[in-house]
């Protein structure tokens, strides 16, 4: 209980102008897990963006969604509409500076693997490849994408079902992964990121 109610100030969407919406939303929902989504073209071209409107939706069957813009030249979204695969690359502290050199704009022709230094491996039952220098990936089919918000500059919402889970062995207790070890960052606004690292532990009720 606080001991008196807290000042707010009160924002309706529909009066806020540019990117306010945006700015109170990102900034509001943190820390962001990170989606560093590869996907390939129909022509082969293999591409390496970070999302960080992303989650796991659901358990059974293992499933996640990521959110890319549709404003503008959107390798990724294309690629996946017209590719229906995706790969999954978990960020963690040791490859948070290359996450953030593919999040820069490049040609389509571009393989941003190759350009960020990064090692993309072959796939076992999708065709992007994934980021070898991850402590984990998983290989997702598409199963549904859909348009919402704004009809120009809006996000489409790609939903994919996991096939393949790929994860080191040194942060792995079974099928538990060991979540000091993994390190995972977070993203919040701005430059911001954060790390994973400062856990507690709440019991849950019965």
């Amino acid at each position: 209980m606080v001991d008196q109610p807290l000042r707010k100030r009160r924002f309706t969407v529909a009066e806020l102008s540019g990117a306010d919406p945006y700015k109170l939303a990102t900034g509001l929902i943190v820390p962001r897990p990170i989606g560093w989504i590869g996907s390939i073209s129909a022509d082969g071209t293999p591409n390496l963006a970070p999302y960080s409107f992303f989650n796991a939706v659901s358990g059974a069957p293992p499933t996640f969604v990521f959110s890319p813009g549709r404003g503008g030249r959107k390798d990724t979204l294309a690629n996946v509409r017209e590719v229906g695969e995706f790969t999954i690359n978990i960020v963690t502290a040791e490859v948070a500076e290359a996450m953030n050199a593919t999040a820069a704009s490049l040609p389509a022709d571009v393989d941003e693997f190759d350009a960020a230094g990064l090692t993309a491996v072959p796939s076992v039952s999708v065709r992007p490849p994934m980021v070898g220098e991850c402590k984990a990936n998983i290989e997702c089919v598409v199963t549904q994408i859909i348009d919402i918000a704004h009809p120009k500059a809006g996000n489409a919402l790609v939903i994919g079902e996991a096939l393949e889970f790929h994860v080191a062995e040194d942060i792995l207790d079974g099928t538990r992964v060991d979540q000091a070890a993994l390190r995972a960052v977070g993203r919040h606004v701005g430059n911001l990121y954060s790390h994973a690292t400062d856990l507690f532990e709440i019991i849950r009720p019965d």
